[in-house]
């Protein structure tokens, strides 16, 4: 076989490589998102419980622009899911004492309770996967998934 050949062969192999991965993981993501809205409790939808996660974690105020950006979604989009979620309680909207024009969330003692309520009612499922599969076989996994989420966020 020539070096082109060769050249094409790898190209082929390393297309075909790409598209089982990202077959893979779309197809994960749709079944994970499926299992863990299963599991949610009463209304809470995975858009919510995302925010809420986000902000438990960080444990500070973010400005609906900044979450927007975080989840890569429209300020629209992310304008709803605040709503619903004020609408529940779960998170406080306060304006910004030095630019009107803006608004800071936070999460409210409701929303942090909701949050450990959808991870208790989903973390048994998605535990339950982790161990099927073992431990140290997703240690194995975790550091390629980590670099392509990494890579993808820089492709923007």
């Amino acid at each position: 076989m020539n070096q082109t050949a060769r050249e094409k062969d790898k190209t082929l192999s390393t297309e075909s490589l790409a598209a089982s991965l990202f077959a893979e993981v779309l197809i994960a993501e749709q079944l994970s998102r499926h299992l863990i809205s299963k599991a949610l409790p009463g209304g809470m939808q995975i858009s919510h419980f995302s925010v809420l996660n986000l902000l438990a974690h960080v444990n500070e105020e973010r400005t609906p622009a900044q979450l927007a950006e975080a989840f890569h979604v429209t300020r629209g989009a992310m304008t709803n899911t605040l709503s619903r979620l004020e609408w529940a309680g779960h998170i406080h909207i306060r304006p910004d004492w030095d630019d009107a024009r803006r608004k800071f969330v936070s999460i409210s003692p409701s929303g942090r309770a909701a949050r450990d309520a959808a991870i208790a009612a989903f973390m048994p499922l998605i535990g339950g996967v982790v161990s099927d599969i073992g431990p140290e076989r997703v240690r194995i996994a975790l550091p390629v998934l980590r670099e392509l989420r990494l890579r993808l966020e820089g492709s923007d």
